[in-house]
């Protein structure tokens, strides 16, 4: 079943602070965009390899106030102006959440408006649904979809009969298909992120030079990407102790093709078995030019993917998972806590 055809109209400021981006946007209906301001730390986290949970928290204290009087002021809009404010209460890291929904709690407080938390998930689902003011509206995701969402901690594919409706059919059994192209970034002296930096190599490289192994699992909708990774250890390992020049542009575009062959076989055969209507990408990974390209030459389901600026963690996504939830009728008391492992389903 879906939700009525007409839902209320709404003004929702969104805010994320879930890892290292901290931001802040304004969304109408839950799908048009007035603001979206995203104050990025990667440089910061650059020369750790990887995102230093207290690094991050401080910043998201000195950023917070500023992005949202922004998003604000990009949208020609005042508190009194909104219906709800949305904030990510998780997963992430706590001490990064607790800066959004202590911020969030703040301006509820001061204005009186309802607060919505938001999981962070369900927020990159959403982003499917976001388009900006000066532009044409997209046609809508229909349900029943099949949700794929791919980020640098989840790997999940999730069946939604209807919004905020969500059955996890399956999920990565340890890497995330994100967080193995970070690693194996490392292993091929790229730099940090991975997912830009092992796409930027493969695009010269050849996706066949290296059969690298592909985790079916067959009969479950799980993931795993460990065994790839040490795949490409191991074949690392190999060309140092030979004494050999590393081939990185191959070893990268075999590395990535392995990931989309999985991830693209196991959603399509998921897609046929429950007979959606649409599939769905969203997440960090999503931006990955092979995978979009992979999922959009097929011919058997309409794809939904968000433009690249809403693939990576921005407060539209949070702003539009919200006004449904609002829309529905969601509302959260003033001393909501952060939920740092939440789950979507």
């Amino acid at each position: 079943m879906t939700e009525p055809i007409q839902l209320p109209p709404a003004r929702v400021l969104g805010l994320e602070t879930s890892c290292d981006e901290t931001a802040a946007a304004v969304l109408e209906n839950g799908r048009i965009l007035h603001s979206s301001v995203v104050a990025t730390q990667m440089e910061l986290h650059a020369k750790f390899g990887g995102v230093f949970p207290e690094v991050a928290s401080r910043q998201h204290i000195r950023t917070i106030y500023p992005v949202v009087d922004q998003a604000l002021q990009q949208a020609h809009l005042s508190l009194p102006d909104l219906d709800a404010i949305a904030v990510t209460r998780g997963p992430g890291l706590a001490g990064s959440l607790v800066v959004g929904v202590n911020t969030a709690k703040g301006l509820a407080l001061a204005s009186g408006l309802p607060l919505v938390g938001v999981n962070h998930l369900e927020g990159h689902i959403y982003s499917a649904w976001v388009y900006k003011a000066d532009e044409e509206a997209p046609p809508e995701p229909e349900f029943p979809l099949l949700a794929l969402l791919v980020s640098g901690g989840h790997t999940e594919l999730n069946l939604m009969t209807g919004h905020i409706q969500y059955r996890r059919l399956g999920a990565t059994l340890d890497d995330a298909a994100g967080e193995a192209f970070d690693k194996v970034a490392r292993l091929l002296n790229l730099s940090y992120p991975g997912g830009p930096s092992i796409q930027e190599a493969a695009a010269t490289g050849d996706p066949k030079a290296f059969n690298f192994p592909r985790a079916r699992l067959d009969n479950t909708w799980n993931f795993s990407f460990s065994g790839l990774k040490t795949a490409v250890l191991r074949m690392v390992r190999k060309f140092e102790s030979n004494r050999k020049p590393l081939p990185v542009n191959d070893l990268a575009a075999s590395f990535q093709a392995a990931v989309v062959d999985v991830l693209f076989s196991k959603t399509m055969m998921a897609a046929q078995k429950f007979n959606v209507k649409n599939i769905l990408l969203a997440g960090g990974v999503s931006a990955n030019q092979a995978l979009r390209e992979t999922f959009l030459s097929q011919q058997l389901f309409p794809v939904n993917i968000p433009p690249l600026d809403f693939c990576t963690d921005n407060a539209a996504m949070v702003a539009a998972a919200g006004y449904y939830r609002f829309a529905h009728g969601h509302r959260d008391p003033l001393d909501l806590d952060v939920l740092p492992t939440w789950a979507l389903s």
